[in-house]
């Protein structure tokens, strides 16, 4: 009960925070950990509730119309590709390179959550060609999607940053694309985890309850807005939980 306690209300804070902007799971990933649960079942299980939160707020997108759906269900095959193999390598490595990369990767990957006070504000950029934003949201989702399988945390971030900066795109149709590639790769990974036994599914399943709330209530939110209520948020529970960790 105390694992639920602990991972279903922060696993909602991580989806509110994930449809927004990406980041979620600097949260929802440490949160696992924090609640005793071995690196490999953590990963695994937080991809079950990311999964089932994602649905939804791809879902909302898709209905406002912010999806490339050409250009995202290619980059999406890519994504999976790339999740299967960042999964399997996950399942090669230690418990403690997974720890470690943790503790690195979790102030690195806040830093650009922090840093980046456009999100929101930038229109679509004429200058990059469509061959060019194709090209790189392609490359994007292989090696992006890599990392989500094997890790995971910040990939909607990077994405987000990548759609904006270098794809040329406005923040509405990267964030739409951002989510068909995230939740590809999440199935992707979430498949291959459960088939190696390595998903608390009760668990996963009640995360993945608090998630879509969270998913549900973040992409209904103006980005601009949300994005000023969650920096301090987001800033409180990574100090938590970063302390949490190195405390073990």
């Amino acid at each position: 009960m105390n694992q639920y306690l602990i991972v279903c209300p922060l696993v909602f804070l991580a989806g509110l925070i994930d449809s927004i902007a990406g980041g979620g799971g600097l949260i929802s990933l440490p949160a696992f950990l924090a609640a005793g649960i071995p690196p490999h079942l953590a990963i695994g299980t937080n991809k079950m509730g990311s999964a089932m939160g994602t649905v939804v707020s791809t879902a909302r997108f898709a209905k406002n119309g912010y999806i490339k759906v050409k250009l995202s269900l290619c980059a999406a095959l890519l994504a999976i590709g790339g999740s299967v193999i960042g999964a399997h390598l996950s399942m090669l490595a230690s418990e403690t390179v997974l720890k470690t990369m943790m503790l690195v990767a979790l102030p690195v990957v806040a830093f650009y959550v922090l840093k980046n006070k456009d999100f929101g504000e930038q229109e679509e950029n004429k200058e990059v060609s469509e061959r060019k934003m194709i090209l790189i949201t392609m490359g994007a989702a292989l090696v992006i999607g890599c990392y989500d399988g094997f890790y995971g945390p910040g990939t909607g971030t990077f994405l987000l940053l990548v759609l904006t900066g270098l794809a040329g795109m406005d923040i509405r149709s990267a964030s739409g694309t951002t989510k068909v590639i995230n939740l590809s790769s999440n199935i992707a990974a979430l498949t291959t985890f459960l088939i190696n036994g390595k998903v608390l599914i009760p668990l996963g399943l009640a995360a993945g309850v608090f998630c879509i709330a969270g998913h549900y209530i973040g992409s209904g939110l103006v980005v601009k807005n949300g994005l000023k209520i969650v920096r301090p948020v987001v800033l409180v529970v990574l100090l938590c939980l970063f302390v949490k960790i190195i405390k073990g």
